[in-house]
């Protein structure tokens, strides 16, 4: 199996990233990992926390914005996996932004792929 790889999760097709992939931060990545995403027909593209930089998270950087942008562009939806607690813990801009994140369909930050995958399951009540 590819590093990247496509499974289909309550009809929504997604391009799983793997975790020791090349690290997501820049445009440029974030445009590779499009390529890769629209070549396997993906609907969302699912990103392991721990392939994003400590300038992912610094929002001063404007890393996240960039990156966020690009798949915003290219119309890919986009979800983060992993434990980023400490990260929104630390920086109340990010936590903000992650809430925010959360409340709409195009971007989210989910603790685990089963979180993510509630949150597809439109049979499922939608998250507080």
């Amino acid at each position: 199996m590819s590093p990247e790889h496509l499974v289909t999760v309550y009809g929504t097709s997604m391009m799983i990233c793997a975790p020791e992939g090349f690290p997501l931060d820049t445009e440029g990545a974030a445009v590779e990992l499009l390529g890769e995403a629209f070549s396997l027909k993906a609907e969302m593209v699912v990103i392991p926390a721990e392939r994003l930089t400590d300038d992912f998270f610094d929002l001063r950087t404007q890393v996240a914005s960039e990156i966020v942008q690009k798949f915003a562009n290219y119309r890919m939806r986009l979800a983060i996996v992993g434990d980023i607690g400490r990260r929104v813990g630390e920086s109340d801009s990010l936590s903000a932004w992650v809430a925010e994140a959360n409340t709409g369909k195009d971007l989210w930050f989910c603790p685990t792929f089963d979180d993510l995958k509630t949150r597809l399951d439109r049979r499922a009540p939608a998250p507080s």
